[in-house]
């Protein structure tokens, strides 16, 4: 428990695992010592500060309101689950992956997850299942919207980059709403601050009135679909004015030339007219990116999940990088982190091997293949073809595109096995379903670490007790590495006796055995699990021993980043200063500062082979070139559908309980009066939406939010239990060959659709 205040009832500190910022809350228990009576912002946290959106005290419906799962469950013949124990199920399950892989090869194994949202720790141990299963191809929501990016941020710069808001003059959003995703500290407070400021600016590009892009100075509203011309635009208003920051450039760019020489070629009134939006605002925009003395760019799922997705990453970075905003208070920065969530995408590797999908073939970029090739690499006859899936913590069977697709690849496969805590679509289809604990019931982080210049860990301890029969995933894995005989009590034995000597003379034994055994660098989370958890458990409390793999990470960090985590207070030499963060993580249960960096590190951290920002990729240099012909409007298909808007009762499907919907509580399809006119449909009427995917029916919301043409259905919706189904799976209307030919990423935000009234 954590310390009480003068309340009755103590306050316990944990943190919203509602979206990517992870604020720092407390919750108050009722009498029950179940429910969530009380919610609000931890003001002792070092990045959210006491600040938390309104989705945050809806929590308790994620808790508590939600048919948890507390037995493993085993698929019968007649399709019903019956309970078993934890060792037949863990004895099944290797059995029957072993089967597999003895026939078809570790690689005939597939992995989705790795930790929902805030979900992450557990997560962090299943690289060593893989590894003792054998198999390299894993995927999750990650290379579901993101893997366009990473394959440009990669290619571009080496590593993860973000922007700095809070201090920027000109803010621009392109395909993002953060007034609802959020996707940096204290996104409302900034937003209005920005607004209110008349010397800061801000530009957003989105086809919707969203509730930023009523704030801003500029609204770039343009046709949906058409985010590459204008981004494409803006570029070339940027090189034809000679906005550029030429000198700058020289000193810290690669492939200037070839990327002016694009741009210069653009016929901007011609692009303008193809997203139809005002050529003035597009020059206006372009000259207030140009004249900024800071500018922070932010893109999202509004083009990460739509048309040209990876050319609109690309194009995005090109215009900040052409006006020079990298690497200074206000501008794009490289970030610290403590767990990398993906690979930088191949930056520097000319050399090295691709690795890709083994069916078709589809490009793995950080370490993730798409989602969208996972049922390609099913339902074939190929003999590399997948034969099993181990899902955690993800529902793929909802979340992918073409949900109908996705199902029958899971009911084709001969293994599904599947950790959560509910009973969720994907859980249906499993073979075998392990119960873990929620998120408030086990010790848990998140790893989207991008603050700067303050970089903010935080793990999280439980306040209320797992329920019986659940095992934290962890424990999960240790017993499948075990069973898998990649680890044995003769390995963990020692290691655990020197950790009871102390964590100084626990890593000498941890690094030798190592060294004279590598094979245990494979399974390395789960060995720290098994020999210096114990020790952690009896130090800070039971269940401590999740947190094992986070010594690893401590000093893999102290040595990565020397200096700024200098700066943050762990100093002292050889393994002191990663030693010393480790135990601030342990013991600060708002969180830990554990770096602060300086602008000047973004340069440290770029990747490419000469230190410069390389901005010459002639992949999307030839795509962009293709460009003059504009998209083509279906005339059976002609409405453009955004299938998973986030709204203020939206979480993705993280909460099952649809009763947390105050407002909206059905998901209805947005629609603007112009449209809602020529149908025939009033506010509040229903419609059919038929897309090539499939049809559904639901109620409409007439608003001014949505241009002509553009119509949206919510994310998070159609999830439930079978009794309690509300509003449409966006997922029944997409279609998994609908997508990006880089990232194979699904253009989920133009899906071509046809709306009539019921």
């Amino acid at each position: 428990m954590n310390a009480p205040t003068t309340d009755a009832k103590p306050w316990h500190k944990t943190a919203c695992i509602l979206c990517e910022s992870n604020c720092g809350i407390e919750v108050r228990l009722g009498d029950d010592g179940k429910q969530f009576e009380r919610i609000r912002g931890d003001k002792a946290h070092p990045g959210s500060q006491g600040y938390t959106c309104e989705k945050a005290l809806r929590l308790d419906r994620y808790q508590n309101g939600t048919q948890r799962l507390t037995s493993p469950l085993r698929r019968t013949t007649e399709g019903t689950y019956e309970e078993i124990s934890w060792e037949t199920a863990i004895s099944e399950i290797t059995a029957k992956l072993s089967a597999v892989t003895s026939e078809f090869g570790g690689n005939a194994v597939a992995y989705y997850g790795g930790g929902g949202q805030g979900n992450h720790l557990g997560g962090g141990y299943s690289g060593a299942t893989l590894r003792a299963i054998g198999t390299r191809y894993r995927a999750s929501a990650l290379s579901q919207e993101k893997t366009g990016e990473f394959w440009v941020n990669g290619k571009m710069l080496g590593g993860v980059v973000r922007g700095d808001f809070e201090h920027a003059e000109v803010s621009v959003f392109v395909g993002k709403n953060p007034w609802q995703s959020h996707g940096m500290p204290h996104a409302r407070t900034v937003l209005k601050e920005i607004a209110n400021d008349p010397a800061r600016k801000m530009i957003v590009i989105d086809p919707r009135l969203s509730e930023t892009a009523e704030m801003a100075d500029i609204h770039l509203r343009l046709k949906p679909g058409t985010d590459a011309w204008c981004l494409t635009a803006i570029g070339a208003v940027i090189v034809q004015e000679k906005l550029q920051a030429s000198a700058w450039l020289a000193e810290h760019a690669n492939g200037v030339a070839a990327v002016e020489s694009a741009f210069a070629a653009i016929n901007i009134e011609t692009y303008a007219a193809i997203c139809d939006v005002d050529v003035s605002l597009i020059r206006d925009a372009a000259r207030m990116i140009a004249a900024a003395s800071s500018c922070s760019i932010a893109e999202d799922l509004g083009i990460q999940m739509g048309n040209h997705s990876t050319l609109c990453s690309y194009l995005e970075k090109l215009v900040w990088m052409l006006t020079g905003h990298f690497g200074r208070e206000g501008t794009s920065y490289m970030p610290s982190s403590l767990v990398p969530i993906a690979g930088g995408g191949g930056a520097k590797g000319s050399g090295t091997p691709k690795l890709v999908t083994p069916v078709i073939g589809a490009r793995i970029i950080g370490g993730l293949m798409p989602c969208n090739s996972i049922a390609e690499e099913i339902l074939t006859d190929h003999p590399a073809r997948f034969r099993a899936m181990l899902i955690e913590s993800g529902n793929p069977a909802h979340s992918i595109a073409d949900s109908n697709r996705m199902r029958e690849a899971l009911l084709a496969l001969d293994l599904v096995v599947v950790i959560d805590i509910a009973m969720t679509e994907t859980a249906r289809l499993a073979h075998y379903v392990l119960p873990a604990p929620s998120q408030f019931e086990k010790w848990e982080s998140t790893f989207f670490n991008f603050e700067f210049p303050n970089n903010v860990f935080h793990l999280r301890r439980p306040f209320i007790d797992p329920l019986p029969g659940t095992l934290a995933e962890p424990e999960i894995h240790a017993r499948l590495v075990e069973a898998f005989g990649k680890l044995s009590e003769a390995d963990v034995a020692p290691l655990a006796a020197a950790a009871e000597l102390g964590r100084t003379a626990f890593a000498d034994a941890f690094f030798a055995a190592v060294a004279a055994k590598p094979q245990l660098g494979g399974v390395a989370p789960v060995l720290l699990y098994r020999a210096l958890g114990p020790s952690l458990d009896r130090q800070y409390g039971a269940g401590a021993s999740s947190a094992a793999l986070l010594w690893g990470a401590a000093h893999k960090c102290a040595l990565q980043f020397p200096q700024s985590v200098a700066r943050a207070g762990f100093t002292g030499e050889g393994l002191e200063p990663g030693e010393a963060l480790f135990e601030a993580i342990m013991t600060s249960p708002s969180g830990v500062t554990f770096t602060i960096d300086e602008y000047d590190d973004s340069w440290r951290r770029v990747k490419t082979d000469d230190g410069k920002l390389n901005l010459e990729i002639p992949e999307l240099l030839e795509m962009l070139t293709q460009l003059d012909v504009p998209p083509v409007i279906d005339t059976d298909f002609p409405m453009m559908l955004s299938a998973g808007e986030r709204r203020s009762f939206t979480a993705n499907t993280i909460i099952r309980d649809n009763s947390w919907r105050k407002k909206d509580p059905n998901g209805a399809l947005r629609i603007s009066p112009e449209d809602a006119d020529r149908i025939g449909v009033p506010h509040g009427g229903m419609v059919k939406v038929t897309t090539r995917s499939g049809s559904v029916k639901v109620s409409v919301e007439i608003t001014h939010m949505m241009r002509s043409g553009h119509i949206s259905l919510p994310n998070g919706m159609g999830v439930g239990d079978s009794d309690d189904v509300a509003g449409v799976a966006p997922n029944e209307l997409t279609d998994s060959f609908h997508r990006d030919p880089i990232a194979l990423t699904p253009f989920h935000k133009q899906v071509a659709a046809r709306v009539e009234a019921v």
